[in-house]
């Protein structure tokens, strides 16, 4: 059933407490047709690593906000969860809210997977806002889903702000995918549902020819590919990582807001 904006369908997305980019940047993500409707997942876990587990662990309670609104499918808009709880919690989580709501649930990490798998990448490059213990959750999570973590860029978080990640500028992260030596890799995944990517990702969509994607970026085409019941495809996604659709949308928004972050 077919809503006033969202003809093409309504993507139901859970995003954690505090963050503040998921939204912003799926509103330029998404295609004309699809709209979102967004809840938040709270915790009153003391650390970062017991709330994302929280997160994941009350899906059912998360995904309920929607009630009865016809959400084709929902994205999980976290990435930390996935890499703690690992793989196999992973997929008994998208398994049972998949089967309790009768759509589809992506998570951001099976996103950025299933862009590995069409593009056909096994050597990849990560640019990790994190701090140490969480990257390297993230390296094991790729690691155990059989790509090969060839190497890692950081990206400075910014001490003292609100949140060190959510914080952050798309200038920084630009510039730590730029870090990052590209020479072997078959893709780029700029990790975090909450570091800015797109202005990276517009700049620099191929890092000396290695397609560069995102969380976010993957979240996107993967949800609205299950909202369309499309395969999700090589050419597909790369029209995705040239910013086809998304990338006018995004410079607009930016112009409108005064131009700071203007890509171009």
């Amino acid at each position: 059933m077919a809503v006033e904006y969202a003809p093409r369908g309504l993507l139901g997305v859970l995003t954690p407490q505090a963050n503040t980019t998921v939204e912003p940047e799926l509103m330029a993500l998404l295609p004309p047709g699809i709209a979102m409707l967004n809840a938040r997942m709270t915790s009153p876990k003391p650390t970062i690593v017991a709330r994302l587990l929280d997160y994941l662990a009350s899906l059912e309670t998360w995904s309920e906000q929607f009630a009865n609104a016809p959400v084709g499918a929902i994205a999980f808009a976290c990435t930390g969860a996935s890499y703690f709880a690992g793989v196999a919690e992973e997929d008994a989580a998208v398994a049972r809210i998949a089967a309790a709501r009768g759509v589809a649930f992506v998570t951001a990490g099976h996103a950025v997977r299933d862009a590995f798998h069409a593009l056909g990448a096994r050597r990849i490059g990560l640019v990790s806002p994190y701090p140490q213990d969480l990257t390297q959750a993230g390296i094991a999570y790729f690691t155990a889903l059989g790509f090969e973590v060839t190497r890692v860029s950081g990206s400075a978080a910014r001490d003292g702000a609100f949140h060190p990640i959510y914080a952050m500028s798309g200038e920084g992260a630009h510039q730590a995918l730029l870090a990052l030596d590209p020479t072997g890799l078959d893709a780029i995944a700029m990790l975090g549902t909450g570091m800015p990517t797109l202005l990276p990702i517009r700049r620099t969509p191929f890092h000396d020819g290695v397609p560069v994607l995102s969380c976010m970026l993957a979240l996107a085409w993967r949800s609205t590919c299950a909202l369309d019941g499309a395969s999700p495809r090589r050419e597909s996604l790369l029209g995705w990582v040239r910013g086809e659709g998304w990338g006018a949308r995004y410079e607009v928004r930016q112009a409108v807001a005064g131009g700071q972050g203007n890509p171009l």
